[in-house]
């Protein structure tokens, strides 16, 4: 297993974990503050975050010799933030158990697998181009803001890509981190280097916490974070079997809900950074970039200030623009399997629009409805064409 790593397995992994944080670290913090946890409580949820992806990922990524990618789940937290508002802390712990074993339920009893055999390829692909489009964009739209930083990611991506496919992702981040030293963009670092220390909270269970807080939040982990990471995994070639992957996200809930873990699930937006041939050139040892991702999340759980400190002190468009950069492949290859056959390219496409157009409806993001809404298209085209 050790020989099947390479630098360029790590960067990934370590540009994965840097996206998923950087990105929406906030966003848990802030529902932390709105389930009014104290900041010690706080730093255990980061903790059991941390803990709780480094187990799943590489325990998964190990079993099945796939880069399975686990997350906290990010529209969850998000639902957290304006859910949670009167009820006592314990009560949304006992919610987040709940959310677990509702997890657990559909994953051990294969409802979801089952489910997900549906899916059609060409929309799968179609939702993780539409999913990852934004992060493209933004890329290129962070060269108004800091044109030298960026401009010399990119220069030094595009040599690299032709000389040296391999190092091309390593070498701009290497390039984006020296230039940001050298232009005084790095923020100050201020930590404390010490472990961080789990905060144990009884979960209590009540009807108003159960429906107001585990069942959206379980529903909209489903949708708007395992079904794209489902997509994910089909769109770069890989079937790991899904039931045993989603109990144990599952497992993992109600196991650290009482630390703070609110919610784990499949990633798709870092999985794909992982995926993707900048992690590996073989598709089959891409797994060990998954693996360095759980290291990080290990480490990010174990000293959360230190990490935390170390990743806020990077320039936001250093983050934007080497998440653009990693993706590109896998955005293209994403386009060409959606649009490839002419029978299910309008559905794909629709897919794809509605996912990149970022509408949210009902909490439910819009990778979702994307693929709500191209499979509605395929549906109809179909039993048009039949009848016709």
């Amino acid at each position: 297993m050790l020989q099947h790593f390479s630098v360029s397995a790590i960067v990934a992994g370590f540009v994965a974990v840097l996206v998923g944080f950087t990105s929406s670290a906030v966003i848990v913090f802030e529902a932390a503050r709105a389930a009014g946890a104290s900041p010690a409580q706080t730093a255990s949820w980061l903790w059991a975050l941390g803990i709780g992806m480094a187990v799943t990922t590489i325990g998964l990524s190990l079993r099945y010799r796939v880069p399975v990618l686990t997350a906290w789940s990010t529209p969850g937290a998000a639902l957290l933030i304006t859910s949670v508002a009167g009820l006592p802390l314990a009560q949304t712990i006992g919610a987040f158990v709940l959310c677990g074993l509702l997890i657990l339920l559909v994953g051990a009893s294969g409802w979801f697998e089952r489910l997900m055999q549906h899916l059609p390829m060409p929309l799968a692909a179609a939702m993780l181009a539409g999913v990852l489009l934004r992060f493209g964009l933004d890329a290129f739209a962070s060269l108004q803001t800091q044109f030298v930083l960026v401009f010399g990611m990119l220069a030094t991506f595009l040599v690299a890509r032709a000389l040296a496919p391999r190092w091309a992702v390593p070498l701009a981040l290497a390039a984006g981190i020296g230039i940001a030293l050298a232009r005084g963009l790095m923020a100050p670092l201020a930590f404390e280097l010490a472990l961080t220390r789990p905060q144990f909270v009884m979960p209590q269970f009540s009807l108003a916490a159960a429906v107001g807080v585990a069942l959206p939040l379980f529903v909209v982990t489903m949708a708007s974070q395992n079904v794209p990471g489902v997509a994910t995994l089909r769109a770069h070639g890989y079937a790991p079997p899904l039931s045993p992957v989603i109990a144990t996200t599952g497992a993992a809930t109600v196991l650290l809900a009482p630390f703070g873990g609110f919610a784990f699930n499949l990633a798709a937006i870092t999985a794909a950074i992982c995926m993707g041939p900048e992690a590996h050139a073989d598709p089959q040892r891409r797994y060990t970039a998954a693996l360095a991702a759980g290291v990080f999340y290990l480490l990010l759980g174990l000293f959360g200030a230190l990490v935390t400190a170390v990743f806020l002190a990077l320039p936001r468009e250093l983050v934007l623009a080497i998440a653009g950069l990693a993706l590109l492949g896998t955005i293209g290859n994403g386009l060409l399997a959606a649009l490839r056959d002419e029978a299910p390219r309008e559905a794909a496409l629709i897919t794809f629009l509605v996912t990149a157009s970022g509408v949210t409806l009902g909490s439910i993001g819009s990778a979702f409805w994307g693929l709500a809404a191209g499979l509605l298209a395929l549906a109809v085209r179909r039993l048009l064409t039949r009848n016709g």
